[in-house]
């Protein structure tokens, strides 16, 4: 049944102002609206709602993340939007902070502005 529907991911922000400039601006995804509850953006078909929360806590873990084609070139893109990846002492990352898993993909993650850690995946 649900695998006939599309996906809709859900981003908690404290500041939506401040989000929208990360997503739409440095992330380069598309504006659809903004309302009491939510900033709404597409990635590529897919709806990404910014829930406005007063108060959370990001979870340490990673809860949105995109599947590239060029993960070098797209980490390289965004660290020239100012985007900082994040580097753990605990896996051997590279010069980008690209970690090569013991399946052959590649990952880096990077926050957003509220702590919500995102990350980049090469298959």
């Amino acid at each position: 049944m649900l695998n006939k529907s599309k996906i809709i991911a859900f981003v908690p922000t404290k500041d939506s102002k401040v989000a929208r400039s990360f997503y739409e601006g440095a992330l380069g995804l598309r504006f659809v609206s903004d309302d009491q509850f939510a900033l709404v953006l597409d990635a590529n078909g897919t709806m990404v709602r910014i829930a406005k929360a007063e108060n959370f806590t990001p979870a340490p873990f990673t809860i949105l993340g995109w599947d590239v084609s060029n993960i070098e070139e797209v980490v390289s893109e965004l660290k020239e939007k100012g985007v900082k990846f994040s580097t753990y002492d605990f896996l051997k990352q590279d010069s980008l902070g690209i970690w090569s898993a013991p399946g052959g993909a590649k990952v880096a993650w990077f926050q957003d502005p509220d702590g919500n850690l995102l990350s980049l995946t090469q298959y």
